[in-house]
């Protein structure tokens, strides 16, 4: 993959962090009932949290050397 092709990714990856730790969904989701006992808004952000370190890893990946 092509550094600026990756590095609009990176950027896109995190636009999308921004949306899913933003105020308004949080308070949507703080609203919703508990699930197997844990607070929906604890669930909620341990789960945003490792869906983007899963595509930050598989965007950035290993760089081959030229």
């Amino acid at each position: 993959m092509r550094d600026e092709q990756r590095g609009k990714r990176l950027i896109a990856i995190f636009l999308f962090g921004l949306v899913l730790l933003n105020f308004p969904l949080l308070v949507v989701v703080d609203a919703l009932p508990r699930w197997l006992g844990l607070p929906p808004l604890v669930a909620y952000l341990f789960a945003a949290w490792a869906l983007i370190i899963l595509l930050l890893a598989l965007v950035g990946g290993r760089r081959t050397p030229r």
